[in-house]
């Protein structure tokens, strides 16, 4: 099992609308998550946008893999793209800048 961690930068004056549709997602895009793997998945974020997602997958390049080959995913990411700073015309989910795991208590 791996842990991932990623930050992305939600615009300012989006903050508001991008917590509102957080609240709810798509059943159809929870299935999809969670058959592509992606178990425990959290997203914070700070005032200034900043937002920080977690995640545990066994493979995280595969559970990207199998997001990025379902319909449902294509709208999702389609529609949020506009809620982001600095993509240069990629996807939300192939902007994602992943940290280092340096620690973790176990």
């Amino acid at each position: 099992m791996r842990r991932v961690c990623f930050l992305l930068k939600v615009r300012r004056d989006r903050i508001e609308e991008y917590k509102e549709r957080h609240r709810a997602v798509w059943p159809e895009m929870r299935a999809a998550l969670r058959d592509a793997g992606w178990r425990n998945y959290s997203l914070f974020l700070r005032d200034d946008g900043l937002l920080v997602g977690y995640l545990e997958t066994d493979d995280f390049d595969k559970a990207l893999e199998a997001m990025a080959r379902t319909e449902v995913n294509a709208r999702w990411q389609a529609e949020m793209a506009p809620f982001f700073e600095g993509l240069d015309g990629r996807r939300p989910d192939e902007g994602f800048l992943r940290l280092e795991e340096v620690f973790h208590l176990e």
